[in-house]
């Protein structure tokens, strides 16, 4: 795949929203965005922070609890978070393809079909009549003779999503979230959208916070097939250049300014908005683990120049090269912000 050019990247910084970091709410944010991957739901609040000013993670939780945003296994067959209404149409269009594979893990996890429908049930029956906790829908299906161990709790509770009977939604004392029916939170499901409108409004929304990019940046973030997102581009209206990049239709190009230095989350949606990651992370490439782990990281000029952490409550960044005194200053200042954030008491980010 070619090289981004510099302009380009740029360009794809400022529309999702790290160029100019304005006061917009958690919804707006994740509108934008569109799906942004949430298997590490401090990583999804944190992208939430490093696009807006003046939030609180308690106010992402706040959204979850109004019914606002949620968390599903979306594209990719990976837990996303959206906005309620966008989970509707989303859910069809990014699922389907994900059922073969499904009914592989659950043989393999020695969950039989038989057993399975057991389990759909009891989760949606449960879920249906009030929110529930991880650890009851655990012991829910131990009580009905349904197979957890290992991975097979999980892709029980991946086979009802799939079926569009299960959402991650209001968050509980613990900082975790609960399960819920869709139906029963969200309100009623609407109609079905024409399958080509659906792939046009994914390809416009995409564009939207990712733009310019490939039609294969689309088909690997959304989890489609090529052909698909190339007929959501074609529904669309948009052409591609000489170098195969598409815009949004009658949009302004995005101003390619450098954003200020800024701490990510683990999972950032940089990190996933296309199939090329190398203008982010560079020579860096252990910001990405074998076992799919993607760091937090910290963005100085566009590009990842570190990694941090927070153990015992405290931003710690590890450089991965040298940086100037002015670009440490400006870190440990996001670093306050992170702290604010998160409601930790302000302290002095550490250098590891």
């Amino acid at each position: 795949m070619p090289t981004v050019p510099p302009d380009v990247h740029l360009q794809r910084l400022a529309v999702q929203g790290l160029t100019r970091r304005a006061a917009r709410t958690p919804d707006d944010v994740v509108r934008r965005i569109l799906a942004v991957q949430a298997q590490d739901l401090r990583g999804a609040r944190l992208a939430v922070r490093s696009r807006s000013t003046g939030l609180l993670a308690r106010d992402v939780d706040a959204a979850f609890d109004a019914r606002r945003l949620v968390v599903a296994w979306l594209n990719r067959g990976t837990l996303h978070l959206v906005a309620a209404e966008d989970y509707w149409w989303l859910h069809p269009l990014t699922t389907p393809q994900l059922a073969a594979s499904s009914r592989r893990r659950l043989e393999q996890e020695g969950v039989s079909p038989a057993q399975l429908e057991t389990g759909v049930e009891v989760v949606s029956r449960a879920v249906t009549a009030a929110p529930v906790s991880r650890d009851d829908l655990r012991a829910l299906l131990d009580d009905a003779g349904v197979p957890t161990k290992r991975q097979a709790f999980v892709h029980v509770l991946f086979a009802a999503s799939l079926r569009g009977l299960l959402l991650r939604g209001p968050v509980l004392p613990d900082g975790e979230q609960a399960f819920v029916d869709p139906v029963t939170w969200l309100g009623p499901r609407p109609p079905d959208t024409d399958p080509d409108e659906a792939l046009g409004r994914l390809a416009q929304r995409y564009l939207v916070a990712h733009g310019p990019a490939r039609d294969a940046d689309l088909a690997t973030w959304a989890g489609t097939t090529l052909g698909a997102a190339r007929r959501g581009l074609a529904a669309l209206g948009s052409t591609a250049d000489d170098d195969g990049l598409h815009r949004l239709p009658g949009a302004p190009a995005a101003a390619g300014v450098v954003p200020a230095p800024v701490l990510l989350g683990p999972f950032d949606p940089v990190l996933h908005g296309w199939a090329d990651r190398e203008a982010v992370i560079g020579r860096h490439v252990g910001l990405v683990t074998s076992n799919g782990i993607f760091k937090a990281s910290a963005l100085v000029g566009g590009r990842a120049v570190g990694t941090w952490t927070l153990p015992g409550g405290r931003v710690t960044l590890k450089a991965l090269e040298p940086l100037a005194s002015d670009v440490v200053a400006a870190l440990a200042a996001d670093a306050d912000d992170v702290h604010r954030y998160l409601g930790l008491p302000a302290r002095d980010m550490l250098t590891a």
